[in-house]
């Protein structure tokens, strides 16, 4: 299946302190690091790596307990699985690969690692990309009773181990087709190839996957949020930022304008609302892959510049 969506693209198992990153790797030029989000892995930029491949060095990566990547050992304070921790490793796989400095994208989860990595390694990170997402600590401290029902699987996920593992593997089916399916995933018609999205309902029949699911939404509700409290008014990324989100789904309900949340966080800030479900890249990947080769456009001339007849 990954080979047929990822054509050009080599395999790569990276090693780095923790453990071994899996990523493919394809293209010259600026390097770009693609990060999926939940419940996903790499396969989530099948429609976009390849366009972004023809005018940079693309590596599409699974997180740390995804995919095929390493799974991380979880510890009492879930740091482990946190945001820090897992920026850390893909700055390691980068480097190992060869990119002193990158971009980085990111969807869902793989959007809190990358600001997370432009907060944490500024001198590393070029660009950042965080697509429908606002920060962790934003979310959690704005919390209220339309975001406790419309994101009930935050809670649901980070409550202690095993409930919520038990409880998925019990149906990971009805999980996935009464949870996950319902966020959008598949919905948007022809971008969703079936053996794709068998791909993504296998995943929840991994025992090992789920319990890193789970830490990763455990680390979400401590560590991760405790790092956002601490940099919250005390730092800022420096590189340029894109947000982009959902025009219909959750962000603007919640926050009205996405972009005012992500102000204080940010330097250089751009981004706007795509149409599209919460899984904007798979739905709308022409526009995505547009929107990120504009942010390398915008990059100091000690970088190549990357153009496209939309923006020569």
């Amino acid at each position: 299946m990954s080979e047929e969506l990822f054509v050009g693209f080599d395999d790569r198992r990276v090693a780095t302190e923790r453990g071994t990153v899996f990523a493919r790797v394809a293209g010259s030029g600026p390097a770009v690091l693609l990060l999926h989000g939940y419940p996903q892995t790499h396969l989530m930029w099948h429609g976009v790596a390849p366009a972004l491949a023809e005018r940079c060095t693309v590596v599409a990566a699974d997180l740390p307990g995804y995919g095929d990547s390493f799974r991380p050992v979880p510890a009492p304070d879930h740091r482990p699985h946190g945001k820090r921790a897992l920026a850390q490793d893909l700055v390691q796989a980068m480097r190992a690969l060869g990119h002193e400095r990158f971009v980085v994208a990111g969807h869902d989860r793989g959007g809190r690692v990358a600001y997370r990595m432009a907060l944490d390694h500024p001198d590393v990170v070029l660009a950042a990309a965080a697509f429908d997402v606002v920060p962790t600590g934003e979310v959690w401290g704005r919390a209220d009773a339309a975001m406790a029902v419309a994101y009930w699987h935050w809670g649901f996920l980070a409550q202690p181990a095993p409930l919520p593992e038990r409880m998925i593997a019990a149906d990971p089916g009805a999980f996935f087709d009464l949870h996950v399916r319902r966020l959008g995933l598949g919905r948007e018609p022809g971008r969703y190839p079936d053996a794709l999205m068998a791909a993504y309902r296998h995943l929840l029949d991994s025992a090992d996957v789920v319990e890193a699911i789970c830490e990763d939404y455990r680390a979400g509700a401590g560590v991760d949020r405790e790092d956002d409290d601490a940099d919250r008014g005390r730092r800022r990324i420096t590189c340029p930022l894109l947000v982009l989100w959902s025009a219909t789904g959750a962000l603007p309900r919640f926050y009205g304008d996405v972009l005012d949340v992500w102000r204080p966080w940010a330097t250089d800030l751009r981004g706007h609302a795509i149409e599209a479900s919460h899984f904007l890249v798979e739905d709308q990947p022409e526009q995505v892959a547009r929107a990120l080769l504009a942010l390398l456009d915008d990059l100091p001339s000690a970088v190549p510049p990357v153009r496209t007849e939309e923006h020569a």
